[in-house]
Formats: C-alpha cells, structure tokens, sequence
C-alpha cells in the first residue's frame, strides 16, 4: 500500500462493507442505541491511555473511537440523513467560527477573552434555548454533570461568594439524609443522598477541585490499599472471606500507613 493512502475514507469503506448485506452479521443488527455502550467504553479506554502516558495504546484507543464515529456515521448514510463527510464539514466550520482570534488576523485575544468569546458565540449559536442548563448531556458521569450544571448556573450570579454557603449546606443536607434513614424511606433515603452528593460537588467546585476526578483519586486509593491488604493475607496464608471485619481492619489501618 502507498504511504499517501487515505485511510479515513479507508475505514469509512470497510465499515460500508461490513453493514453490507454480505458483510457481518453483528454489525449488520447494530444501531445507534445498541452502539453507545461500545462509544463510552473506547473513550474511556482512550482516557485510561492517557493517564497512563502511553502514546502507542493512545493511538489504538483513539482508532477504536474513530471507529464508532464512522460506525455512527455509516448507520445515518443508509437512512440518508448525514453521512461521516458532513460530520467532518459541520465540525470544520464550527471551529472556524468559534475561534476568529485565530482565523481573523484582526482579532486577537486574551486565553480569558477566548474563553469569554467562545460562551457568547455559543449563546448566539443556540439562541432557541429557554434556560442555560440545556445542552449538558444528561450521558454525563452524574458527578461531571452536577459540576458543570453549578457553572452554568454560577454565570448568572446563581452561587454563593465562599467555600461557607456549601460547607453549611452540607451540614443541612446530611441532616436531613439522618432524618430519611431514621424513616426507612428508600424514596426519601435516595433524594436525600443525591442532594448531599450534589452540596459535595458544590464544595468541590468552590475549592476549584473536579468533583469526578477526586472521586477516581479515592477509588484508585482504595484500590491500591485492598490489594495490599489481599498481598498481606496471602503471605499469612489467611482466606478474607474466613476473617472477620475486625482483622481485616487491623490489616487495612497497617496498609494505610505504608507508603
């Protein structure tokens, strides 16, 4: 094969063949909604590759995404509705249009003033909207999308001045989540909670913190910290499920302090 082959118009055409009525039988029965699984798994795989600084599996990862693209794409070509070429085009001009400091030489722009420019173009952009919330996917990880629903609201003055507003508001919410388990109330139990979670990603956005990457901090922790805890019990030949919550607690406060 030449070096100049085009390859996106490569696995546009192979993915053409495998929707195929002589192609492949499981993608032959594939549709978008059968399809996001498989898009927020390879973006998160490409994410896992990033954290990991591993640029070869990064290019894989990223191929895979590419893939659901076109996949996506090919499943709208057949209803006549885009094809992965007019997703190409509608992508190519809305970056030209959200970002004249750099394709119009006599605009030129602060990264603040950028950041400015590109809500307002935004706003104009989708002016048919009724409230400012609209447009956050609701697919969002929920934390991702309480912190980004805060900033929305924050922009029209919507948000306390400090760190004290959401601290006391926490305080309240965990009150009131005693008050629901006090009840027994799964309805009650599981509001009450959600709110508390929501209070925490205030908090979190106040102390400039991404909610949803602290979390995975915490779980990557966790993570690490049990497998030690499984390595300890191991080498003492002892079973977890045959301990007791008490010795595997004096076992995890050991890890803990190991560095």
């Amino acid at each position: 094969m030449s070096k100049d082959k085009d390859w996106v118009q490569e696995i546009v055409d192979i993915m053409a063949r495998l929707r195929a009525p002589d192609g492949c039988p499981w993608d032959q029965k594939q549709t978008h909604k059968s399809l996001k699984p498989y898009l927020i798994e390879e973006s998160c795989e490409a994410l896992d590759a990033i954290d990991d600084e591993d640029m070869e599996l990064l290019e894989e990862e990223l191929g895979d995404v590419l893939m659901n693209i076109v996949f996506h794409a090919q499943l709208a070509t057949e209803k006549n509705q885009f094809t992965f070429q007019d997703v190409a085009k509608k992508i190519s001009k809305k970056m030209i249009r959200r970002h004249p400091h750099v394709f119009d030489e006599s605009c030129k722009l602060t990264p603040e003033e950028v950041e400015q420019q590109w809500d307002e173009i935004k706003k104009k952009e989708k002016s048919e909207r009724e409230s400012i919330l609209e447009g956050i996917p609701r697919s969002l990880p929920a934390l991702f999308r309480a912190q980004k629903l805060q900033k929305r609201a924050a922009k029209v003055g919507f948000d306390w001045p400090d760190t004290e507003g959401p601290l006391d508001k926490i305080s309240e919410e965990t009150e009131e989540l005693k008050e629901a388990i006090s009840k027994n109330s799964k309805e009650e139990i599981e509001l009450e909670f959600g709110d508390l979670l929501f209070s925490m990603v205030n908090l979190a956005r106040h102390l400039n913190i991404d909610a949803d990457h602290a979390l995975h901090l915490s779980n990557q922790k966790f993570i690490d910290r049990f497998q030690k805890l499984e390595k300890v019990c191991k080498s003492e030949e002892k079973e977890l499920e045959k301990m007791t919550l008490e010795e595997m607690d004096d076992i995890w406060d050991q890890v803990k302090k190991l560095k």
